[in-house]
C-alpha cells in the first residue's frame, strides 16, 4: 500500500500539472473584442521637425569633365611659301603649350606663325595693302617688342618689323619670286624705253624750229610767276609792313605820354580842391563839447589847373585819333598792296599761259608732233603700270605663312597632319591655356543661372576649388562637343586656378554653381511643412502641445536642399508639422 506521505504528494502535483495547463490555454485565448482592438489601426500622430536658424545657400549641380577649355580647329588659309607648289608638311605642330611669335609648324620648309587676333588670315599680305588685319599684324609686331605704328597699312617699317620676326626664328621673309623679279625689271625696262623714245622725238620737234627763245620766255615767265606768288603768299601772311610797325609804336608812345599828363594834371588838380583850412587854436573851457571837424574849402586860384587837364585831355584825343589814323592808313596799305600783288600773279599766270602757247604753235608740224604726243601717252601707261605693280613687290606675308587665335598663350592639343604628309584642311586643334568643366543642366535649372556666378569644383577626393560659371545655353556650345540631351542645356564653368589640375585634365568632377544664398543666419523649414491657403497666402502648423497645432502666416524666402527661408510668428526650435504618421 501507498504511504499517505506519497499519496498527498501525487494528488498536489496533480493539481498544480492543472493549473499550469489552465494558465497556458487562457493565454492563448482571446474574446471577438480583444482581438479587434488587436486588428485595429493605431491612433494616427503628427510627424514634426524643427524650425532651424542656418545659412541657406541654393546651388545647380553638374555633372561634367574637366578639360582644357575652347577648343579650336586650325586650317591654313592658303599656301605657304611664294608659289602653289605641293604643300608638304616638313614639321608637324607639337603638342603643348603655344605662345605668341612661336612657329606652329613648317611647310616645305617654310614657318607657319601663331598671332593673337580675331581678324582670319585670308590673303597674302603685300606693300600698301590696307585694311583691319594689317592693323592685327601690327599690334601682334608690337607685343613682341618691334617698333611698328600702328596704321592698317603693310609699309616699309611693318615689311622690317616682319623681317626681324623671321630672322629671329631662323627663317628669311617671303622675297618677290624670279617671276615677280622678272616681271618688275621688264615694266621697269619699259618705262626706260619710253623715255628715250619719248626724248627723241621731242628732240626732232624742237629741230624742225627755232623754239629756244619760246622756251627761254616760257622758262622767265614761269620765274616770274612763282616770284610773284612768293610775294603775296609773304604778303597774306603779314599784317603790317616794318615803317607801319614803327608809326604805329610812335603813337602808342604819344598816346601813353598824353594819359600821363592828363594824370599829372588831374592829380594837381584834385590836391588843390581838396586842401583843407587851418582849424583855430583850441583854448580851454569847461564845456566837453568836442571841437568842430574842419571842412574842405576849395582854392580861389585854380583857373590854371584847369587850364593844364583840358589841355592834357585835348593832348591825349589827338594822340589817339593820330594813332587811329596811323592803323587806317596801314590797312589800307596792305589792302592795296595785296591788290597790287594779286594783279601781278594774274598778269603772271598770264605770261606763262602765253609763252605756252607760243612754244606749243611753234612745236605744231603735223607728224613729230604726233610721234611726240604719242611717246607721252606710251610713258604715262609704262609709269603707271610700272608703279601699280611697284605698290605690291617686294617682302609679303603669304596667307598660310600666319595663323591668328583668338587668345594665345594656347595649348595644341591634338595634331591633324605628320610630316611629310600634304596639307589639306584641318592641320590641328588648339586650346585655351586654363581649365574648365564642360557639363549640362536641365532647362528649368539654367533660368536661375547668370553668367559670372560663383561656383565650385569638387574632385573624388572630396577637395574643392573656386570657380566661376562663364557660359550657359548657345555660348556654351564648342565646335567638336556632342549636343546635350533634350531638355538640357550646356554649361561651362571656369577654375579660378590651374594649380593641381594640370594632371586631372579629362577626369569626371563635380561642379556646383552658387545661384542664391543668405548673407546671414536665418529661420528654416522643410519645404514640405509649408502649405499655401486658398487665399494666397504661405501658412505652416506648429504644434505647440501634444497632438495640437495652430496654423501660423509665414513669409518664404530663399528655397535649397528642401529647406526653405521663413519670416513671421516663428522662433528657432518650434516643431512644425510636414506630415502624419
Amino acid at each position: 500500500m501507498r504511504s499517505p506521505r506519497k499519496l498527498l504528494t501525487g494528488v498536489v502535483a496533480g493539481v498544480v500539472l492543472i493549473a499550469a495547463l489552465g494558465w497556458a490555454v487562457s493565454t492563448r485565448l482571446r474574446s471577438p473584442a480583444d482581438e479587434a482592438a488587436r486588428r485595429a489601426a493605431p491612433r494616427p500622430s503628427l510627424v514634426t521637425a524643427a524650425v532651424e536658424r542656418r545659412k541657406l545657400v541654393s546651388t545647380v549641380v553638374v555633372s561634367g569633365t574637366l578639360e582644357y577649355g575652347s577648343p579650336l580647329p586650325i586650317s591654313l588659309a592658303g599656301v605657304v611659301g611664294g608659289t602653289s607648289e605641293q604643300q608638304r608638311v616638313t614639321r608637324a605642330p607639337r603638342k603643348g603649350r603655344l605662345t605668341e611669335g612661336a612657329v606652329l609648324m613648317e611647310v616645305n620648309g617654310r614657318p607657319v606663325f601663331a598671332l593673337r587676333g580675331s581678324v582670319p588670315m585670308h590673303r597674302t599680305m603685300a606693300p600698301g595693302t590696307k585694311g583691319d588685319d594689317i592693323e592685327q599684324l601690327q599690334r601682334a609686331l608690337r607685343r613682341l617688342g618691334h617698333r611698328v605704328p600702328v596704321s592698317g597699312v603693310f609699309d616699309r617699317a611693318t615689311i622690317a618689323a616682319v623681317t626681324r620676326l623671321y630672322e629671329k626664328k631662323g627663317y628669311e621673309a617671303q622675297q618677290p619670286t624670279l617671276t615677280d623679279r622678272q616681271t618688275y625689271d621688264t615694266l621697269r625696262k619699259a618705262v626706260q624705253t619710253a623715255q628715250e623714245t619719248l626724248a627723241t622725238e621731242k628732240k626732232t620737234l624742237d629741230q624742225g624750229r627755232d623754239v629756244l627763245p619760246l622756251k627761254v620766255r616760257l622758262t622767265n615767265a614761269r620765274a616770274e610767276l612763282r616770284t610773284a606768288q612768293t610775294a603775296l603768299e609773304e604778303a597774306e601772311t603779314r599784317e603790317l609792313t616794318p615803317e607801319d610797325d614803327a608809326r604805329l609804336a610812335a603813337a602808342d608812345a604819344a598816346e601813353r605820354a598824353a594819359e600821363e599828363k592828363l594824370l599829372e594834371a588831374e592829380q594837381a588838380l584834385d590836391a588843390a580842391t581838396t586842401r583843407p583850412t587851418a582849424a583855430p587854436e583850441a583854448t580851454p573851457s569847461a564845456s566837453t563839447t568836442p571841437a568842430p571837424v574842419p571842412t574842405p574849402q576849395q582854392s580861389t586860384d585854380t583857373s590854371l589847373l584847369e587850364m593844364r587837364v583840358a589841355n592834357a585831355r585835348a593832348d591825349l584825343a589827338a594822340a589817339r585819333e593820330t594813332r587811329e589814323r596811323a592803323l587806317d592808313e596801314a590797312r589800307d596799305g596792305r589792302t592795296t598792296r595785296l591788290r597790287e600783288l594779286r594783279k601781278a600773279v594774274r598778269v603772271a599766270r598770264e605770261a606763262v599761259v602765253t609763252a605756252e602757247q607760243a612754244l606749243r604753235q611753234a612745236r605744231q608740224l603735223s607728224p613729230t608732233r604726233l610721234k611726240v604726243a604719242n611717246a607721252g601717252k606710251d610713258l604715262a601707261a609704262a609709269r603707271a603700270m610700272l608703279a601699280e605693280y611697284a605698290r605690291s613687290y617686294g617682302v609679303t606675308v603669304p596667307p598660310g605663312e600666319v595663323v591668328f587665335l583668338p587668345k594665345l598663350p594656347a595649348r595644341v592639343r591634338k595634331t591633324a597632319v605628320k610630316a611629310g604628309q600634304t596639307v589639306q584642311d584641318e592641320v590641328a586643334t588648339v586650346t585655351g591655356s586654363t581649365f574648365m568643366v564642360t557639363g549640362s543642366v536641365e532647362t528649368a535649372e539654367a533660368e536661375l543661372l547668370r553668367e559670372g556666378m560663383r561656383a565650385t569644383i569638387e574632385l573624388d577626393t572630396g577637395r574643392t576649388y573656386p570657380a566661376t560659371l562663364t557660359a550657359f545655353g548657345e555660348k556654351a556650345r564648342l565646335p567638336g562637343k556632342v549636343a546635350p540631351p533634350a531638355g538640357s542645356q550646356p554649361i561651362v564653368v571656369t577654375p579660378g586656378t590651374s594649380k593641381g589640375l594640370r594632371s586631372l585634365a579629362g577626369a569626371a568632377v563635380t561642379a556646383r554653381v552658387t545661384v542664391g544664398a543668405t548673407d546671414d543666419p536665418v529661420l528654416v523649414v522643410p519645404v514640405a511643412a509649408v502649405v499655401t491657403s486658398a487665399d494666397g497666402k504661405a501658412r505652416v502648423r506648429v504644434e505647440y502641445a501634444a497632438d495640437r497645432t495652430k496654423d501660423v502666416e509665414v513669409r518664404t524666402g530663399l528655397t535649397a536642399d528642401g529647406n526653405v527661408e521663413v519670416t513671421g510668428g516663428l522662433k528657432e526650435g518650434d516643431r512644425v508639422v510636414v506630415g502624419v504618421a
